[in-house]
């Protein structure tokens, strides 16, 4: 820290208990009480140097032995009148960043200017503040901290000074310009480098990156560090620079939001750490910070902001700061991850274990961004290029994450059926290249709430694209007994659709491959290696067709028997049921291709097993509809 010496003379002052005494041999003639101190000094020194001690002393009358002068509002009470009075006496004393402030105004306050005295402490305190102090980053920031107790530290502009000497150091690159960063002292060239002589040696300074100043800047009290970001901002600095900034801030001064822990730890920690502080300034704090960050998406990790919500549910904050957090993190949902959005429920008044509501508007600002934003539309693309499209990949991810959130929550038997429902069918159709993350949802739900009605769980499962599953889902919903029985019957009719699907393309590729073989053999030759490939390449394909074809006619005849199934269930007959049985049924003729061999291995060993199991509901269906007639 630098440091400037005034005064030439041995110190001659002592103190014994409450009081300082001058070991001049004279002895003293005025008594100056500040706060609870006295000071036992000479009239002379003290008016020579200050106009005010000048009419004080003048004002008490002669008739008195010794004077008592009482000085009550000394800025920095009793230990900056002893710098004082040394300096009036001609001690030695140093001027630094610590004190410069408290001199300086207790030099105004004591009138202690050059029609005083050549040199005096007014004077020296200015020149140290203008030619020192603000020419380098740490005075300047221990010099800004001072003024938090000196309320007329505003009236000369040392705090504005200040902080606009931290702005103009923070905003210039270390590497490019002259401004002494990183220092220790005066002597120092770009970014904190040697200098000799007024010749920089060319040392780099150990931090060069934009972030170097967020340590130094996070020692401040909130008004002053609001200041200083407010006049950063003005002076253009980017956002994303003075975000990294709040984000340090706020980590040092909220506990619990650089910890990475789960639901229940988190909820018990961060109950722990608001209890044992103080609620009240840590509300104001959150407050202040969410005021302070920059609105435009992806300045703060989505994790950082997740953080604040907690916080700020835990410490009660104001709805508006709870409303900009959620709208905040809503515009940058497609970063979250699932432990993200596992938000523990702080609040008695429900019986929910995750804050659901929350996560409802978050996904609802999202929804609303990416409308504004001109977000794809089912009705722009046809599928091919909507699934690939690159403006869907973050509300894809965004259904992607509140499948698994929904996966997650589905296991609490206190959450309602309405809200589950209504999460699930906000994510929009288009975003959901598949549905097995729905379908694994809905199924744990049905486990979980196993007394909903028949109604309730066909409504549910309607939200379920049958035609988007793949065949795993498929073929484990065609066996499910928790699923209502329309929904079994569009699962296998979509999957022996998708079957036949495969099969089609499967033999467009085999035609295709046929005639690059030909093509190949025609450019590469007629050589022993090449021939031996292709014929071991056409005898795998035909024993793939042949066991294809196979099952084509299984499926064939195992259709002809379910279509009498249905016919039998309906009360109908007529070969006009079968036709009408899509209509009846609400199915939806959308085809999806998939992959001729995933195709042929999961039907081959489980298409019987699910017709059996499908054959054995309806027949105990029709037994009971007999039993109640």
């Amino acid at each position: 820290m630098a440091c400037m010496k005034l005064g030439s003379k041995s110190d001659a002052f002592q103190r014994q208990g409450q009081a300082w005494f001058c070991t001049t041999g004279l002895p003293s003639d005025i008594v100056v009480e500040v706060e609870e101190m006295s000071f036992h000094l000479h009239k002379f020194p003290l008016l020579s140097r200050s106009g005010v001690m000048e009419r004080l002393i003048a004002e008490v009358s002669e008739g008195d032995k010794k004077c008592v002068i009482c000085l009550p509002k000394i800025p920095g009470g009793a230990k900056t009148f002893e710098l004082v009075a040394k300096f009036c006496y001609g001690v030695k004393l140093e001027l630094t960043a610590s004190n410069v402030v408290y001199l300086r105004y207790a030099s105004e306050q004591l009138e202690m200017t050059e029609e005083y005295g050549e040199g005096n402490l007014n004077t020296q305190t200015e020149t140290f503040l203008n030619q020192v102090v603000l020419r380098n980053w740490k005075d300047s920031l221990k010099t800004l901290q001072t003024c938090d107790d000196i309320p007329c530290a505003e009236e000369h502009h040392v705090t504005k000074r200040c902080i606009e000497s931290l702005t103009t150091k923070a905003c210039t690159d270390p590497n490019l310009f002259g401004w002494p960063m990183m220092e220790h002292g005066p002597m120092q060239s770009p970014g904190g480098s040697v200098m000799w002589n007024g010749i920089s040696t060319g040392a780099r300074p150990k931090h060069s990156s934009s972030d170097w100043w967020y340590e130094d800047v996070s020692t401040l009290s909130l008004p002053l560090y609001k200041r200083l970001i407010c006049t950063m901002e003005s002076h253009g600095i980017r956002l994303e620079i003075l975000a990294g900034s709040i984000a340090l801030y706020a980590k040092k001064y909220l506990p619990g939001l650089n910890r990475h822990q789960g639901a229940n730890e988190s909820t018990s920690r961060l109950m722990a750490v608001t209890s044992g502080a103080l609620p009240e300034e840590q509300k104001v704090l959150l407050e202040e910070i969410d005021h302070l960050l920059p609105v435009q998406k992806g300045l703060v990790p989505t994790k950082f902001l997740f953080g604040l919500l907690r916080t700020a549910m835990i410490l009660k904050a104001n709805p508006s700061c709870l409303a900009n957090l959620e709208k905040r993190i809503g515009m940058q949902l497609d970063q979250a991850t699932l432990e993200d959005l596992l938000m523990p429920n702080f609040s008695y008044s429900t019986e929910t274990l995750y804050n659901f509501d929350c996560v409802q508007r978050i996904l609802e600002h999202f929804l609303a961004m990416d409308q504004i934003t001109g977000g794809s539309s089912p009705c722009s693309v046809d599928d091919g290029q909507l699934i690939g499209s690159p403006s869907l990949t973050p509300i894809t991810t965004v259904a992607k994450l509140i499948d698994g959130y929904l996966v997650e929550v589905a296991p609490d038997v206190n959450l309602k059926l309405p809200k589950f429902q209504a999460l699930a069918a906000a994510v929009p159709e288009y975003a959901r290249p598949l549905d097995d993350g729905l379908y694994r949802a809905i199924d744990i739900y049905l486990k979980s709430h196993p007394w909903l009605a028949e109604s309730d769980r066909e409504q549910l499962c309607r939200l379920i694209d049958c035609q988007k599953l793949s065949l795993e889902a498929c073929t484990h919903a065609a066996q499910n007994e928790r699923l209502p029985l329309r929904i079994i019957v569009q699962v296998l009719f979509f999957e022996q659709l998708q079957l036949r699907t495969s099969i089609a393309g499967c033999f467009l590729v085999s035609d295709n491959l046929d005639g690059s073989r030909q093509l190949r053999s025609g450019l590469a030759g007629s050589t022993e290696c090449g021939w031996t490939t292709a014929v071991r390449e056409n005898q795998v394909l035909k024993v793939g067709m042949d066991n294809m074809r196979m099952r084509v006619s299984e499926l064939e005849k195992e259709c002809s028997s379910m279509r009498h199934e249905i016919e039998k269930l309906s009360g109908t007959k007529g070969s006009s049921t079968w036709g009408n049985v899509s209509k009846k049924l609400g199915f939806k003729m959308k085809s999806q291709m998939c992959s001729a061999q995933e195709g042929s291995v999961s039907n081959q060993n489980n298409g019987s097993a699910k017709i059996d199991k499908a054959k054995e509901r309806h027949a105990k269906h029709k037994k009971n509809s007999s039993r109640d007639g």
